[in-house]
C-alpha cells in the first residue's frame, strides 16, 4: 500500500511539473473607447434620431406605449395582437444602435391617441384600454377636467373584471414574446398617471380610477414571475401608502423589481435639501434593491432648467450629475431635453453617460493549451443586471457577470479551447440580451510577466490522478474523500463543475 501512495506521488509530481510549464498569462492592453450598452443618458426616439452628433453619446431611448395600439379584440380566452407598429419602433431604435426601454401606460393626462384602430383616437386624455374593452356595457371610466393642472383625464373602470385580467395577461404574453428580445432593455410598469402610481389632482377612489391595493400586489407578484432576462421596474411613488402597498410590506419588497425616479435631481430631491421625499421613497423601497435590480428614471421638469442643465459639470441646486447617480447607483436618466441647453456636448453627453452603471476591467488573464482565467473587476457604481459573459476566442463562460457589485471582482474560467504555445486569444464580453454584433468594452493593462492568475483548468483534467474520477470513485482510490470536491493537479480543491465555467469570487475593498 506505501509503495502505491508513492507511485501515486511521483505521478502527482511530474504532472503539476507539466502543468506549470503549460501556464502562461497574456498582455493586454485596451481602453473603452465606446459606450457601454444599457446605461447612461436616455433619449426619446425623436430627440435621438434628431441629434446626430449625439448617436453615440447614448444607447437607450425611452418610450411610452399603448396597450390598445397593439390589441386588435379577443378570441375565446386569447387576446388578439397585432405588434407591426410596436416592432417599428423597436427596430428604429435598434437601427441607431440603441436598446429600448418601454413603458406600456395606461392613463396620460392630456395626450391624444392617433393612428391606433384599437385606441379611442383624437379624444384629450383617452386611455389607452383596448377599445374591445370598452365596448362592454359593464365599463365605464371616470373623468377629470384637470388634475393638477395637467389637463383632461380619463381613468380606467378599475372595477371591470375584464380589464383586471387583461392586464395580467397582456403582460403575460408581452412577456413570452419579448424577454429574451435584445431590442428591449428594461420594462417599466405601474398604474396612475403615466404609470406612475399616482393620480394627483384627482380624488382617489380604489377599484374605480385606481386599482385595489389586493390587485396592484397580485399584479405586481405576477410580473415578478414573469420577467427572467429583462428587467422590470416601478416608480419610487409606490412608496406611497395611501396608493400602494409596497412599502413595509415584506413579501412585495422581496420581489426583484427595480426604480424609476421620474423627478430626478430636483431641488428639493434629497432630505439635505429639503422636502426630501424623493430619497424617502429610494430608501423605503429598499437601499439594497440597487444590487440586485437597476436604478434609473427622469431628470426633473419642475422647472425648465432642470433637465437644460443638470448635466452642468458645476451642478444643479449645488449636486453634479455624478455625485447624485452614485449616490443612488443610477444606471439610467432621461434627459430629453439637455440638448436644449448648453451643456450637453457630444463630449459631456458621452462623459455622463460612460460614469452611470457597470463598467469592467480586465485585472488578470491567464491560459493554457485548454483554458482561460479571466479576472473580471467592477469600477463602475451599479451591477450589470443582464447576462453577459467572459468569451474567449468564441467561448463563453459558464457564469455571468450580472450582478458582479462595484469594487468587486471575480475569475471567470472558459474550457473547451485550443489555444497554441504562443497564441493571443481575443477576449470578449457577449451576451444575448446585446444588438447582434455587439459587445461590452473592457479597459485592460496587462504584462504577460504578470503572475499567473488561478482559475485555469489542468490540460490533464481537474483530478489529482489523470482523467476525470473522483478521489474516491475506484479500487484504486487513495483514501475516502468528500465527493463533491476534486482536487486539481496544483492542490487545490475546487468544486467539480470547475471544468465548466468556473467562478472565484473575490471581493476587493
Amino acid at each position: 500500500m506505501v509503495k502505491n501512495l508513492i507511485i501515486a506521488g511521483s505521478a502527482v509530481a511530474f504532472l503539476v511539473t507539466a502543468s506549470f510549464a503549460a501556464d502562461r498569462s497574456v498582455a493586454l492592453n485596451k481602453e473603452i473607447e465606446t459606450l457601454e450598452p444599457m446605461k447612461g443618458i436616455v433619449f426619446w426616439p425623436d430627440q435621438a434620431k434628431s441629434q446626430k452628433d449625439l448617436q453615440k453619446s447614448i444607447s437607450l431611448e425611452f418610450s411610452y406605449c399603448l396597450p390598445c395600439a397593439v390589441v386588435k379584440g379577443k378570441t375565446d380566452d386569447k387576446i388578439n395582437y397585432d405588434w407591426s407598429s410596436f416592432e417599428k419602433m423597436l427596430d428604429d431604435i435598434a437601427s441607431r444602435g440603441h436598446q429600448a426601454i418601454v413603458r406600456f401606460r395606461i392613463e396620460y393626462p392630456s395626450a391624444t391617441i392617433t393612428n391606433a384602430s384599437g385606441c379611442t383616437e383624437k379624444v384629450k386624455g383617452a386611455t389607452a384600454v383596448p377599445n374591445y374593452i370598452k365596448a362592454n356595457k359593464s365599463y365605464t371610466e371616470t373623468y377629470s377636467e384637470d388634475p393638477g393642472g395637467d389637463g383632461p383625464t380619463y381613468y380606467a373602470d378599475w372595477s371591470n373584471k375584464e380589464l383586471l385580467w387583461f392586464y395580467k395577461q397582456f403582460y403575460t404574453d408581452f412577456a413570452a414574446k419579448y424577454d429574451k428580445d435584445p431590442r428591449i432593455a428594461f420594462v417599466q410598469a405601474g398604474f396612475g398617471h403615466w404609470g406612475e402610481y399616482h393620480i394627483y389632482g384627482t380624488k382617489l377612489n380604489f377599484g374605480v380610477n385606481f386599482a385595489t391595493k389586493d390587485y396592484q400586489a397580485e399584479f405586481l407578484t405576477h410580473l415578478d414571475s414573469l420577467f427572467k432576462e429583462t428587467p422590470w421596474s416601478i416608480s419610487i411613488d409606490a412608496a406611497d401608502n395611501n396608493y400602494t402597498p409596497v412599502a413595509g410590506n415584506k413579501t412585495l419588497l422581496g420581489l426583484n423589481f427595480g426604480l424609476f425616479d421620474d423627478s430626478f435631481m430636483h431641488k428639493e430631491h434629497d432630505i439635505s435639501q429639503g422636502n426630501g421625499d424623493n430619497e424617502r421613497n429610494w430608501r423605503d423601497l429598499g437601499t439594497d434593491r440597487w444590487k440586485t435590480a437597476p436604478g434609473g428614471g427622469e431628470i426633473s421638469y419642475y422647472t425648465e432648467k432642470d433637465q437644460r442643465e443638470f448635466l452642468n459639470p458645476a451642478g444643479l441646486y449645488g449636486v453634479t450629475w455624478e455625485d447624485a447617480a452614485a449616490k443612488y447607483h443610477m444606471t439610467y436618466v432621461i434627459g430629453n431635453d439637455a440638448p436644449e441647453g448648453s451643456y450637453a456636448t457630444k463630449e459631456r453627453v458621452y462623459e455622463a453617460s460612460s460614469y452611470a452603471g457597470y463598467k469592467f476591467e480586465i485585472t488578470g488573464y491567464a491560459v493554457n493549451k485548454i483554458s482561460a482565467a479571466v479576472r473580471v473587476k467592477n469600477i463602475g457604481i451599479a451591477p450589470l443586471y443582464h447576462n453577459a459573459y467572459v468569451t474567449v476566442n468564441g467561448v463563453r463562460s459558464e457564469k455571468s457577470l450580472k450582478g458582479l457589485l462595484p469594487g468587486e471582482e471575480a475569475t471567470f474560467t472558459v474550457a473547451g479551447l485550443t489555444i497554441g504555445d504562443s497564441e493571443t486569444p481575443e477576449l470578449t464580453i457577449t451576451g444575448d440580451k446585446l444588438l447582434k454584433g455587439a459587445t461590452i468594452p473592457y479597459k485592460a493593462n496587462l504584462s504577460a510577466s504578470a503572475e499567473v492568475i488561478e482559475g485555469l483548468i489542468d490540460e490533464d483534467g481537474p483530478t489529482a490522478i489523470a482523467g476525470t474520477r473522483n478521489l474516491n470513485s475506484g479500487k484504486n482510490d487513495l483514501g475516502k474523500t468528500r465527493t463533491d470536491k476534486r482536487t486539481d493537479l496544483k492542490g487545490r480543491s475546487v468544486p467539480g463543475k470547475a471544468a465548466h465555467g468556473a467562478y472565484y469570487p473575490k471581493k476587493v475593498k
